[in-house]
């Protein structure tokens, strides 16, 4: 795949994630200022590689919205505070139909994948903010990644996974909130995604 085909892919992946249809050439062709032929054969190529399907509408996206296998019916499991830790089970509270493809994963099980709505600011610098869903899945964090963490098997809390001189912290994206230094540490999955649910 060459640069421009997946800069046009992930330009797909975010139109249809957001508006919930693809966009049309036209719309492809204006984001990256170039004519539509160069695009048409950009979305040919990416058909033929499997990455895109041409939809019933004549327009290339992902089936995701209308294959219901690859919808999953993903749990939203309570709140998780962005601010210091609070002690509190987590409840699941609602379902939403989401294809985990739109946050670039592929082959995903059941019980790998989840949602959790965020309360606080102390991640606003990385942009996620209160009342928003975090996507999140079931793997071993990389330093740097942002992670829903039980922090010495009572509370809970969303922040940067970070490594300095031989110990583990947990750093907000808020500068009015100091690094956590937990003496037991449960990753319970990695952020790979936010969906905003209101515009302030």
């Amino acid at each position: 795949m060459t640069e421009r085909q997946e800069e046009t892919l992930d330009f797909i992946r975010e139109y249809q994630r957001t508006q919930g249809v693809p966009p049309s050439t036209r719309e492809i062709a204006r984001h990256f200022g170039v004519n539509q032929a160069t695009v048409t054969g950009h979305l040919h190529a990416l058909g033929r590689k499997g990455h895109l399907d041409k939809l019933a509408d004549g327009k290339w996206g992902f089936k995701g919205a209308t294959t219901q296998s690859h919808l999953f019916a993903t749990p939203v499991y309570g709140t998780i505070p962005a601010g210091l830790p609070a002690m509190q089970e987590q409840q699941p509270d609602d379902t939403v139909q989401i294809d985990p493809a739109l946050f670039g994963l592929r082959k995903v099980k059941p019980g790998q994948f989840w949602l959790l709505r965020v309360s606080g600011d102390s991640m606003s610098g990385a942009n996620i903010l209160d009342g928003d869903l975090v996507a999140l899945i079931r793997r071993e964090p990389k330093p740097g990644e942002i992670i829903a963490a039980l922090v010495d098997e009572t509370t809970t809390t969303l922040k940067r996974f970070v490594r300095e001189r031989g110990r583990t912290l947990l750093r907000a994206a808020n500068p009015r909130y100091p690094d956590l230094a937990p003496s037991q540490l449960e990753c319970q999955g990695v952020v790979v995604g936010v969906i905003r649910q209101s515009v302030a």
